[in-house]
């Protein structure tokens, strides 16, 4: 009797300490991570949230806050997004971005993977200052070459057309895409092109049938980069596109839906929320693969 009384509070006091440790790390956990990570997820969406609500209240909810509630919709309403799409040229617009940011991202990555292979792979005299002089340009802010470039497009009778941008947008996208791809193919051992160099490959061959399909990973990167940069780009779209019909999303939204000192809020809203869909849908989709090229390649 005495030995399972003097046990029992042994194992109690023992079983305490290990309940208050898991109790600690939980909330040492919630500190650390889950509460930082949540902060910044409310932080992140809630632009899109206000952009949300804002394209689908009536004019007088978004003027009078003293009757409603500024985060919630009281009657929800389709008259922004039905003036925006039948109204106003925003479906031109839209098509234009896209066109612009397919054949820029297309132009860009090309010139990139043809750029970075021979930076890498053919070892000529001063390459490594060639690749970093690439990266520099890109540090090249484009506020300041829009004027010599503006001075050209015109020269060349592109302005105020759509391949103006198409023929732009490289200058500030091939240098970061060579940069990516450059670490990429830096990646990929140079043995399997020494064997198939030995077998009678050419380098277009190695480069189409080898190289290419081991920097996946590297190309979807460097394709939402671009795509994402050419979809959201504002300097150049506004200084080389001066018809209403031409202007891309970003530059549309700003100087077609806005009149003098009236914003037209729902409309400026409802343009925003439906310009940024197809980049989340563009960017969901190649994250998806772009981890699946990654674990495939762990695995091979």
């Amino acid at each position: 009797m005495t030995d399972a009384a003097s046990t029992a509070p042994t194992a109690a006091s023992s079983t305490a300490p290990a309940e208050d440790m898991v109790w600690e790390s939980r909330g040492r956990r919630m500190v650390t991570i889950y509460l930082p990570l949540i902060c910044f997820v409310i932080i992140l969406l809630f632009p899109f949230y206000w952009m949300g609500i804002t394209a689908f209240k009536p004019n007088a909810e978004l003027y009078d806050y003293k009757t409603y509630n500024p985060f919630l919709i009281g009657s929800p309403t389709l008259d922004h997004i039905y003036k925006l799409l039948f109204q106003t040229s925003y479906p031109k617009w839209l098509m234009t971005t896209m066109g612009v940011a397919v054949c820029s991202t297309f132009l860009s990555l090309l010139s990139s993977v043809l750029a970075a292979y021979a930076i890498q792979r053919l070892r000529f005299r001063g390459s490594q200052y060639v690749g970093l002089g690439i990266y520099l340009a890109y540090l090249v802010p484009p506020s300041i070459l829009f004027i010599p470039l503006a001075t050209t497009v015109y020269q060349l009778g592109l302005f105020d057309t759509p391949l103006a941008l198409i023929l732009t947008y490289p200058t500030f996208l091939v240098p970061f895409c060579t940069w990516l791809l450059i670490g990429y193919f830096k990646s990929i051992p140079y043995e399997l092109e020494e064997c198939a160099l030995i077998d009678g490959a050419t380098r277009l061959q190695i480069l189409r049938r080898i190289t290419l399909p081991l920097a996946v990973p590297g190309l979807i990167s460097a394709g939402i980069f671009s795509f994402t940069l050419s979809w959201n780009e504002f300097i150049y779209s506004l200084a080389f596109i001066q018809s209403s019909e031409k202007k891309t999303v970003p530059v549309a939204i700003l100087t077609e839906l806005v009149s003098g000192d009236v914003y037209q809020w729902g409309s400026l809203m409802a343009g925003s929320l439906l310009g940024s869909l197809p980049v989340a849908i563009f960017y969901s989709f190649f994250v998806d693969y772009y981890v699946s090229s990654l674990t495939g390649a762990v695995k091979e």
